[in-house]
């Protein structure tokens, strides 16, 4: 273990190669691969499961868990931020979130329909394990980065993380389409599925496997803060956004941004969350190889399409601010939706996936950078970014439990996706509050 000083290049480089490490996480069970291989489970039950004491559509179903597992995140993220602050051993907290959504992807090697109730709680133990690792990742960024540093590292970690991520689903991809290259037996579908299968394995060896460099290089923790835990330090994160919220109420600005930005996110998180479950189910793909193979190009299209539409949003930004900006890319989702409710055949989908990258890439970054720009005079930003990390998981509960709901309810996503158009829609409104002077450029 390796002692750098702050702000040396190697603990830097270490830190944000823990993106490479944790990113494929994302892609490969939350957005591609685990998304299709559920999919394909129900594909001779009409994608009904009596779980839990209730006969539930299984993209409702993961649509509740993964609200659930969103709930107890934005729970447990101020207890974690709290913890993260003052403790002095952080790297053991990091490592152990780290470790157990790492072992639950890898478990998923095992997920059927007749143990379902082992196999929803390894999904639900995987996306804990992610984010509750992230939360500590991120805190470490001011101990291992001086103030001018921070933007150009962080910035480092997402492009390492966005092209790990890819690499991994690449290789995934090569093995569903060509089981048989990789050694891979059975019958075409069923070789499919074991490639799917193993993919999940090699997300939890990828994630524990690329994340030992940074452990190697990462401090234990802030040694100037080391506290014993104590229910003060504990609870320290809940009084930082009670505060936060005390100060909304007297900056009217950030607090009208806030409601739009809630509702947009909220929306935005869903899309991404489900857009996967919805290509599977309603689009009419000639063949199961070919909704395998065509929605996971789908996700390396939005993956490859979101670079250069963050680069768009970012220079329209400059040149007609970052509320107008907002508000258009807003206007944009809107209008996706509506098209979304009627699309039907694999081309229609090649295309909203080609919009969706397009304006997925740039809403995040651009709302995060809206809402730095609004915060008032402190030095404690560490609070307000807590706050608005907590707002954005509460707004994926919301979004995710009215998805669910709708399509428990009709049978179908498309009325849900209907009703996240309304979101964006409502997102507009709201953002209208916010006048283009209140935004420094």
């Amino acid at each position: 273990m390796k002692h750098l000083q702050k702000g040396d290049k190697k603990l830097l480089n270490a830190w944000a190669f823990y993106d490479w490490a944790n990113s494929v996480y994302t892609l490969t069970i939350a957005s591609a691969v685990f998304p299709i291989f559920y999919e394909a489970l129900f594909s001779d039950r009409d994608h009904y499961i009596d779980v839990f004491g209730l006969h539930l559509k299984n993209s409702a179903l993961i649509s509740f868990i993964t609200a659930f597992a969103f709930m107890v995140v934005s729970f447990i993220s101020p207890l974690l931020s709290g913890i993260a602050d003052y403790v002095g051993n952080k790297k053991s907290f990091m490592k152990f979130f780290c470790y157990v959504g790492a072992l639950s992807c890898m478990g998923l090697y095992w997920f059927n329909l007749e143990n379902i109730y082992v196999g929803l709680f390894l999904y639900f133990l995987g996306l804990l394990g992610y984010w509750g690792s992230l939360v500590f990742y991120n805190s470490y960024l001011p101990d291992i980065a001086f103030e001018e540093q921070q933007d150009r590292i962080s910035a480092k970690g997402y492009s390492l993380g966005y092209i790990g991520s890819v690499i991994l689903l690449i290789i995934n991809l090569a093995m569903i389409m060509k089981p048989k290259i990789f050694g891979i037996s059975g019958t075409e579908g069923e070789a499919a599925m074991k490639a799917m299968r193993y993919s999940f394995v090699m997300v939890g060896v990828w994630w524990i496997l690329f994340s030992q460099y940074t452990y190697y290089y990462l401090p234990k923790g802030s040694k100037e803060t080391g506290q014993k835990l104590t229910k003060n330090v504990v609870f320290n994160g809940f009084k930082e956004l009670k505060k936060v919220w005390a100060t909304l109420q007297n900056i009217v600005p950030l607090k009208r941004y806030l409601g739009g930005f809630f509702v947009s996110s909220m929306a935005v998180q869903t899309v991404m969350l489900v857009a996967t479950y919805f290509g599977a189910q309603e689009i009419q793909w000639s063949s199961k190889e070919e909704s395998t193979i065509g929605l996971i190009i789908c996700i390396l299209i939005i993956q490859l399409v979101a670079v250069v539409g963050a680069v768009l949003t970012s220079r329209a930004s400059e040149k007609f601010g970052n509320v107008p900006t907002l508000i258009f890319i807003n206007g944009i989702w809107a209008v996706f939706c509506a098209l979304a409710f009627f699309i039907t055949l694999p081309i229609h989908f090649y295309v909203m996936a080609t919009v969706a990258g397009f304006v997925m890439g740039g809403i995040q970054a651009l709302s995060r950078s809206t809402y730095s720009k609004l915060l008032p005079e402190t030095e404690d930003t560490a609070s307000f970014f807590s706050f608005y990390d907590v707002a954005e998981k509460v707004g994926i509960v919301i979004g995710m439990c009215v998805y669910g709901i709708i399509d428990q309810i009709t049978g179908s996503p498309r009325a849900a996706i209907v009703i996240l158009g309304i979101f964006f829609i409502t997102a507009i409104f709201l953002l209208r509050r916010v006048h283009k002077k209140d935004v420094p450029n």
